[in-house]
């Protein structure tokens, strides 16, 4: 039976023009640690659950990619962290939102999946059961990243919110330079069962107020998994993916309209989701261990890795 491993380090404004030589090392050798990582687990009967966990704890532990280590800062200058995770075979699913010193959250998301009876876990509460469970914590001092830290004070004395991966915010109004650093993690995944998984982790977007949260954690929005149809995550502006019930939404057209996953993936996010103003995209795969990646920006993140020797690792569109 094959498998298959895909992952993203996050989507949007990504060329060839804002990359230099040591950025693109820096994310090569970013995705691919995070493909092995995964991959090994898939290579040696391992779960699609756990070779998404290895995947994206891999990306959450590098400061490149927003999240984990390399959360932006909010408003109040603190890192906190969203993650979910969803297991196709039997649907389960754990979520954790505004989460703070935690070094691992989509960990965090699978101890809730596992042993918290519910979903779904935010802020304090969800800090609460991390502490009951033994989570690993990190001080605030592992999560300052220079470059995240410089790129709030920008903006920290106005009202804008900043999308990781634009140089724009919310508004439409162009905001000083970010060194155009870019957002969120997922991995996707199909074991020799043929059980799927996927899962999302995120620091969010810089300045954000009020305890917003984002696509990344909601299931159904930014991470979804169904054996009978696709494992997806989803990576962009969280807003306009929240609204349009993106990973759910390429599950529906599979299942009751009987698409294809590539087919089913480029209806949403490269002609619902465009009508919407959304920008972003996200990673696919089915039980066959067939896989797409589809984006409406300039470019995304992403890696795949699979039984039949396919190996790849992108940036642009």
């Amino acid at each position: 039976m094959s498998f298959t491993l895909v992952i993203h380090g996050g989507a949007g404004n990504i060329t060839p023009a804002i990359m230099n030589k040591v950025q693109e090392i820096q994310y090569t050798e970013g995705l691919k640690e995070a493909l092995d990582k995964g991959y090994d687990i898939l290579h040696h009967g391992g779960s699609s659950l756990d070779a998404v966990v290895a995947a994206i704890s891999a990306m959450e532990d590098n400061p490149i990619f927003n999240a984990g280590r390399g959360a932006v800062f909010t408003k109040k200058g603190l890192n906190e962290m969203d993650a979910a995770l969803m297991n196709g075979s039997n649907l389960a699913a754990g979520a954790v939102a505004g989460v703070r010193n935690i070094k691992n959250p989509i960990v965090l998301a699978r101890e809730v999946m596992l042993h918290s009876g519910h979903v779904f876990l935010s802020g304090s509460g969800a800090g609460e059961f991390a502490l009951s469970q033994g989570i690993e914590m990190a001080p605030d001092k592992y999560f300052f990243n220079q470059s995240r830290y410089d790129q709030w004070l920008e903006i920290r004395d106005t009202n804008f919110t900043q999308l990781d991966h634009k140089g724009d915010n919310l508004k439409g109004e162009t905001v000083p330079n970010t060194g155009h650093k870019f957002g969120t993690v997922g991995a996707v995944a199909c074991d020799v069962n043929g059980n799927i998984a996927a899962g999302t982790s995120t620091g969010g977007m810089t300045n954000k107020r009020f305890g917003r949260i984002g696509d990344s954690p909601v299931i159904g929005a930014g991470t979804y998994a169904n054996n009978n149809t696709c494992a997806i995550s989803c990576t962009g502006h969280g807003e306009p993916f929240l609204r349009a019930c993106v990973a759910h939404d390429v599950s529906c057209l599979i299942e009751y309209k009987g698409l294809s996953l590539k087919d089913a993936c480029a209806v949403v996010i490269k002609d619902k989701l465009v009508k919407m103003g959304g920008e972003g995209g996200l990673i696919a795969v089915n039980a066959l261990g067939e896989y797409d990646f589809c984006f409406n920006s300039a470019g995304m993140y992403r890696g795949i890795r699979n039984s039949e020797g396919k190996e790849l690792v992108a940036f642009y569109g």
